[in-house]
């Protein structure tokens, strides 16, 4: 068998640079959580002792509603009788454009999702294959091999990917603290801006995730106009990845970057874009429906041209284009998303606080940003990957350790809650409670000064965990613990 390091020197060889290197960022804690999850995925009657994927951001909270529209509107797919009529012209549709009806609703789309205070041009709708690819484009736009995008930590562990792979751009880390909320601050921009002169990197843009992913805030008017004004005095460009604008629920309010602007006088807005998809907020990742809006003309015709590499399917925009068309159902399915997106929230926040683990606090995306910190052997990403690799390995939870998203803070970890029924959120709750329970347990007799070293320790030891009490849980006892590793995996070379 050829051994790995046999296997790179043989890529080195024979593959390009790109084929043959790490850019991918697979070599992650967040994708090896994925991967002990493909391993021995959870199902209640096939596989009950399996890990339950609680590490990816997906909103599938609503998918009955997708199901009986698509049932109730046959015609919305070229492939059925009552559809057929249109296969030949949409089958033969590649036009990088776009099919217009498809632009249309999906501008109308970002509208409603934006409380319809802004207004934006279908003309300036590009599409692309999911968020991915529309990052990449705008990379591919903005930068050259080298530059630097600004980027606030935490920060989703995928950008490394794709805006780094194949683009060559850097990622500069803007340092923000959970002593203020992880908030963005002018002084932190300013000093990861002059960090990044000072290792003569150029940088082009600042990106910014609007709500955040991971930490599921969202963005006020003051710090959005000061972002907008920082780029605008640097001459720099600002990306705002908005695609869980409609994933906001209780008293939380999204702002767009779009709204802002129209609020600022003097702003140029050829340095102002925004990358949205359909994969958050409407449940659709698989569709890979990607968008890059711009402000800036020449920024929309060089990505239209470069969406060539990955065009959403012509039957794909037809689909959406009726589903985006009718008012009522879009109307229902994001007043219910919000609804049952905050039930869910409100039952895993509630079993954290029963068992005094902390969350930020936060009402916006499909996660919450858990504070594990007091269960450190020490404030270190080691001992973050220690704690996390007991929570995959032994509790079966696949939970995002803070480390891969590039928090400087050792403890926190990103917990999803939006990607499964609610049978399999009992039964990860009622695993974090058995997990918290023993832990209780080995520190009883310790005296409270000691009490918390000891817990720390605990889990350190062959824990021996069973899950045969399947008591359904009383309301105070919700809790999804998901504890993962550090893993400092991407960091962003500057």
């Amino acid at each position: 068998m050829v051994s790995f390091a046999t296997e790179k020197k043989q890529d080195r060889n024979l593959l390009s640079r790109i084929a043959s290197g790490d850019g991918h960022g697979e070599n992650s804690s967040y994708f090896d959580g994925w991967k002990a999850y493909e391993e021995n995925p959870f199902h209640p009657i096939d596989r009950p002792d399996g890990v339950i994927q609680m590490g990816l951001a997906e909103n599938q909270l609503c998918g009955d509603l997708m199901r009986k529209w698509v049932l109730k509107h046959p015609e919305a797919s070229i492939c059925t009788s009552e559809g057929v009529n249109r296969f030949s012209d949409i089958a033969i549709f590649q036009d990088y454009h776009g099919l217009p009806e498809f632009r249309q609703a999906v501008a109308k789309f970002m509208e409603k999702t934006r409380n319809n205070k802004v207004r934006f041009d279908p003309d300036r709708i590009v599409m692309s294959g999911g968020a991915t690819g529309a990052h990449e484009t705008v990379a591919f736009c903005l930068a050259n091999p080298g530059d630097g995008f600004l980027v606030p930590t935490p920060y989703y562990p995928g950008f490394d990917r794709d805006l780094r792979w194949r683009t060559g751009v850097n990622l500069v880390p803007v340092t923000c603290h959970s002593s203020d909320g992880f908030k963005i601050t002018v002084e932190a921009l300013e000093a990861a801006y002059e960090n990044a002169r000072k290792s003569n990197i150029s940088v082009k843009g600042l990106l910014v995730t609007n709500p955040s992913n991971p930490l599921g805030t969202t963005l006020d008017r003051e710090c959005l106009k000061s972002l907008v004004n920082f780029t605008n005095d640097k001459g720099i460009h600002l990306i705002a990845d908005e695609i869980y604008a409609a994933t906001t629920f209780g008293q939380s309010e999204f702002i767009s970057v779009a709204e802002v602007i129209e609020e600022i006088e003097d702003c140029n807005r050829d340095l102002i874009h925004i990358v949205y998809s359909l994969s958050k907020d409407m449940g659709l990742p698989g569709l890979r429906v990607g968008i890059v809006y711009s402000y800036n003309d020449r920024v929309v015709q060089i990505a239209r041209k470069m969406s060539s590499f990955g065009l959403v399917s012509s039957q794909t925009q037809h689909l959406i284009a009726k589903m985006l068309s009718d008012e009522d159902f879009v109307d229902e399915f994001i007043r219910e998303s919000k609804l049952r997106l905050a039930a869910r929230h409100a039952e895993i926040t509630t079993g954290l606080d029963g068992l005094g683990i902390g969350w930020l606090k936060a009402k916006a995306g499909l996660f919450l940003w858990m504070d594990l910190r007091n269960l450190l052997k020490t404030a270190t990403f080691d001992s973050e990957t220690e704690l996390w690799r007991v929570i995959v390995h032994q509790v079966k939870l696949n939970v995002s350790p803070g480390g891969s998203f590039h928090c400087h803070e050792p403890g926190w970890f990103r917990v999803c809650f939006a990607n499964m029924d609610h049978k399999t959120m009992e039964t990860a709750l009622e695993r974090i409670r058995v997990f918290t329970s023993q832990l209780e347990e080995e520190t009883k007799p310790m005296v409270s000064t000691t009490m918390m070293a000891k817990k720390k320790k605990c889990w350190q030891s062959n824990l021996r965990l069973s899950f045969s009490d399947t008591r359904r849980f009383d309301d105070g006892f919700f809790s999804p613990h998901s504890p993962v590793p550090p893993s400092p995996l991407v960091r962003a070379q500057t």
